[in-house]
């Protein structure tokens, strides 16, 4: 790879039933995934094996509740705790989504930003203040949205504009990139394109949920389908190889099943010469 990235290869969203499973496939899995929400207090067993976990592996965390793009005061004291976790675990990368979900209780939804030039400032400010406490740079994620309210940019020129600003890395989320496009009428490719490689940090890839022939929903609920891998593939022939991790959140199949779905990302890494 031209790049060096923090981790490198195919990686898998853990999940506490994974937790007994993974000491004889350790070789099939390059990193692991966490919702840091979900681990920062987790005491006992469960964090003794967590803690020999992050002894084996590479570990980057997507968080869930930052709200980077909500009107509340950013939650300081949790970016502490988030520093004081990664630190203690050798966390390579900490990514959030690029959405708000919280006003003045939390939404249970990740809902878009306004693509505007004041969310762009807003925003990057946030993102600029969380790297401060944590003393790194964050990931942002593009994420999914089926609505736009008082657009003023286009959502490729809305993420650019951030990244710049904020001084941030980029989580790709190959799958969002395809819902995104079916939903709001454009190329994928071309989306996909135009974004800075420079920025990449790692990437994403999941299923989705078919509403309708022009509705798509992002559920991480099903296997990866064929456009969005050749999406992925896209993606490593035009910016060259760069870490996925395989989400998987809802009607989460046996560990062996991801396992091969896992395997097809490194057969496209290496088909792309990683």
């Amino acid at each position: 790879m031209s790049k060096s990235y923090s981790v490198q290869g195919a990686g898998l969203g853990l999940r506490k039933s994974f937790l007994k499973q993974l000491d004889n496939i350790s070789h099939k899995i390059d990193f692991l995934e966490i919702a840091p929400e979900n681990w920062v207090e987790v005491g006992g067993r469960d964090a003794y094996i967590f803690r020999s976990l992050t002894e084996q592996f590479p570990f980057v965390c997507h968080g869930l509740s930052l709200n980077l793009g909500g009107m509340a005061p950013l939650d300081e004291e949790f970016l502490k705790c988030i520093k004081k976790f990664i630190d203690t675990h050798n966390i390579q990368i900490y990514s959030e989504h690029l959405s708000y979900c919280a006003d003045e209780g939390y939404l249970y939804d990740l809902l878009p930003i306004p693509f505007t030039e004041e969310a762009v400032k807003y925003v990057s400010s946030r993102i600029k203040r969380a790297q401060e406490i944590i003393g790194k740079r964050i990931a942002i994620e593009n994420v999914s949205y089926y609505a736009a309210p008082g657009q003023e940019l286009k959502e490729i020129e809305f993420i650019k504009s951030i990244l710049e600003e904020a001084d941030c890395e980029l989580l790709v989320d190959i799958n969002n990139i395809y819902v995104n496009s079916i939903n709001h009428n454009y190329e994928a490719e071309s989306f996909l394109k135009a974004l800075p490689k420079e920025r990449i940090a790692y990437s994403h890839i999941a299923g989705h949920y078919n509403e309708d022939i022009d509705l798509l929903v992002d559920t991480h609920g099903a296997d990866v389908i064929d456009p969005v891998w050749s999406l992925l593939e896209k993606a490593y022939q035009y910016f060259g190889v760069f870490p996925t991790l395989l989400e998987r959140d809802f009607n989460i199949p046996k560990l062996e099943k991801l396992l091969k779905e896992v395997e097809m990302i490194k057969s496209k890494q290496i088909l792309n010469g990683w």
